[in-house]
């Protein structure tokens, strides 16, 4: 937590507003979509989904995997404070809501079910498109799965294996990630290494995020690798998480943004 805190407190004083951008690219989405202050209709379906979680007393088992196949836990666990601790924030999932709404990617991977409260935003952000959720523990997904049923998102395309392993197996071309949510296992090496095996799927358009990206030393470490990738054009630091982007005509450039 006190090396979060640190993190927090460095951004804060690095980063800035749409104001310390020069980038019509960045620009425009920060204005445009990070910034964006409608009232849209789906903001009350994902606040739908978090509530009807939020009142599931009910325990499940949740099986979380580290690197390659090897079980890093297995216990029993409240689908409720699942939600309320492990989820996504509901500012954030409207964040991303509107980033799906705003680019309109016609092909999504989220990389990390566990409940669905992100699955629902990148549903919602555009229902044309076709989302494939990846998730190791086929309790939490079955949990999505129904409630994603209850609110009537059918674009989705629900898969449980261990991460490494379906990237690897899928054959995965520019044809089926337009955007990419990574969500999944926390760690530089497993970060890095889902890097690596999606690069053969970028396109000019497509946008990647990561989450958590000053959750340890380890993200960050992952995260300043990523920014200096060749293939990597704009990045763009929320915090929580971080932008990437592979636009050619684009200058490298690096922004620290607050949201």
């Amino acid at each position: 937590m006190l090396f979060q805190i640190k993190s927090y407190l460095k951004f804060l004083k690095n980063s800035s507003n749409q104001h310390g951008v020069h980038s019509p690219f960045v620009y425009s989405l920060i204005t445009k979509c990070f910034y964006d202050k409608k009232k849209y209709a789906e903001y009350s379906i994902l606040k739908q989904y978090r509530n009807s979680l939020l009142a599931n007393k009910n325990f499940i088992e949740v099986t979380d995997f580290g690197a390659g196949s090897r079980v890093f836990k297995s216990n029993k666990r409240q689908i409720s404070k699942i939600a309320n601790t492990a989820g996504i924030s509901p500012k954030r999932a409207k964040l991303l809501f509107r980033v799906v709404n705003y680019f309109q990617p016609t092909t999504i991977l989220e990389i990390g079910t566990s409940l669905g409260l992100a699955t629902s935003a990148l549903s919602l952000g555009n229902k044309k498109a076709k989302l494939t959720t990846l998730e190791g523990c086929a309790k939490t997904q079955e949990i999505a799965q129904n409630q994603c049923l209850l609110q009537n998102l059918s674009n989705i395309e629900f898969i449980t294996s261990k991460f490494e392993d379906y990237l690897v197996n899928c054959k995965l071309n520019t044809e089926h990630c337009k955007l990419i949510y990574f969500d999944g296992n926390h760690s530089k090496k497993a970060t890095l290494n889902y890097f690596e095996l999606l690069l053969p799927t970028i396109t000019n358009e497509t946008v990647w995020i990561f989450d958590d990206i000053h959750w340890s030393i380890d993200m960050e470490e992952a995260w300043e690798v990523i920014k200096k990738h060749p293939k990597v054009k704009v990045t763009i630091d929320t915090f929580q998480w971080g932008f990437v982007f592979f636009r050619q005509e684009q200058e490298k450039e690096h922004f620290v943004v607050r949201v």
